[in-house]
């Protein structure tokens, strides 16, 4: 899971139902990354802060007696869940709300009931699992900056783009003209479209996307009421 999401030691990884700790003390020791696990199971947590210790790493890691329904999740870059579907489909709206765009979103077995994953990967387990048979599928989501809406940037650019989740449509316009887009995509805050003669690829933030035009050309569309 935590490979999947490409975890780095920059991030901040929240295991939602963290049991005893294993993914949180996993990211720690072999990514340097800090964590944090919740768990309604106070033996639970007691077992994965012990376990923490041991393996060195108290430091970077905690983890609480806490309602996964009730967790504070924006400080999250990584988050990962093993969790039923009523609790998945309470939690997904959070999820998009509260992440910041570009952070990575690691379900096991059961996938978000709207959001489309961006990945999926079919793991093989070590021992057949009682439930599961001799596999596991785990779904991979990244929170999509939100840019539905109308564009304008210098040079008569304009961009008119429809938004489902990370999935875009996106109609560009140059001094009023359409251009033929062939390709647009949104992962995280990053955007990007082309089409004949023309590339762009930028970073939303906040009411602008910055980034260049292929050949190195600035270029700063503001959102247009």
């Amino acid at each position: 899971m935590l490979a999947l999401a490409e975890t780095r030691a920059e991030d901040f990884v929240l295991d939602l139902g963290s049991g005893d700790g294993r993914i949180v003390i996993h990211a720690a020791r072999s990514y340097g990354a800090r964590g944090l696990g919740v768990d309604l199971d106070p033996a639970l947590v007691a077992r994965a802060r012990d376990d923490a210790a041991r393996a060195g790493v108290g430091g970077l890691v905690r983890f609480e007696v806490q309602d996964v329904l009730r967790a504070e999740l924006s400080r999250a870059s990584v988050v990962t869940i093993y969790l039923v579907p009523y609790l998945m489909e309470r939690l997904e709206p959070r999820l998009l709300g509260e992440l910041r765009p570009g952070a990575r979103v690691v379900s096991h077995a059961f996938a978000l009931p709207s959001w489309p994953h961006d990945a999926a990967e079919l793991v093989r387990l070590a021992r057949p699992h009682p439930t599961q048979g001799d596999s596991s599928r785990i779904y991979l989501y990244v929170v999509p900056a939100q840019v539905r809406g109308r564009w304008r940037a210098r040079g008569g650019w304009e961009l008119r783009v429809q938004q489902n989740f990370q999935r875009i449509e996106l109609e560009a316009l140059r001094d009023g003209h359409a251009l033929a887009v062939s390709a647009a995509s949104l992962r995280g805050a990053e955007l990007a479209f082309s089409g004949a003669g023309f590339a762009f690829a930028g970073r939303v933030a906040g009411g602008s996307i910055s980034g260049e035009l292929a050949g190195g050309t600035p270029l700063v569309f503001e959102r247009s009421p």
